[in-house]
């Protein structure tokens, strides 16, 4: 079965359309556990689940491309981010936590920006891991559990948001460690 070349690009730029109308859709009632925001909770978890979409079409059919390796983690930055910034607006996770996750998304961003003529940064094990990690903790942190399991899953939500801000961190520092390496070898060849 042949699949249209550009079809991997074209779900991960609908991925990035998504992301403000999801920011729309949790802000609009103003953290009301209501319609809209089960609405943004779904179109989040579906967009981000979309990522494994685009990727294994894109392998599977022998259709990757270097504007994918660009737009993929743009993608999972525009929904994350909005995600992080949405509930921060809304008092529901400390500034803290998102700027921390911010700092290190546009940094890694612009780095891709920087070194785009002389190579792509394609997204490494640790930031694919990261990336699943923080999506877990923002659809627990988004959709309004606690009205129907109870409060203990706001202990859930805390652990895995800890491990989301943690692995932020850790696969920040190994881009940066993985770039300072190549960049030496490259010096040294």
């Amino acid at each position: 079965m042949a699949i249209p070349r550009q079809l991997p690009n074209a779900i991960t730029v609908v991925r990035i359309v998504c992301a403000p109308v999801f920011l729309w859709l949790l802000l609009v009632d103003a953290g009301e556990d209501g319609t809209a925001r089960w609405v943004a909770t779904v179109l989040f978890i579906v967009a981000i689940a979309t990522d494994g979409i685009d990727g294994y079409l894109a392998r599977r059919y022998e259709i990757v491309t270097d504007l994918g390796k660009l737009l993929d983690p743009i993608a999972d930055k525009a929904l994350t981010g909005c995600a992080f910034v949405g509930l921060s607006i809304l008092g529901e996770l400390p500034w803290w936590v998102t700027i921390i996750v911010l700092v290190r998304e546009i940094g890694i961003t612009v780095y891709r920006f920087v070194v785009i003529s002389d190579h792509v940064l394609a997204a490494a094990w640790m930031g694919k891991l990261k990336t699943v990690m923080q999506a877990v903790a923002l659809s627990f942190a988004l959709a309004p559990l606690p009205a129907l399991v109870g409060d203990w899953i706001g202990w859930v939500n805390t652990i895995t948001m800890w491990l989301a801000v943690l692995l932020t961190v850790a696969s920040g520092i190994d881009y940066v460690v993985g770039e300072v390496r190549a960049a030496r070898r490259s010096g040294q060849a």
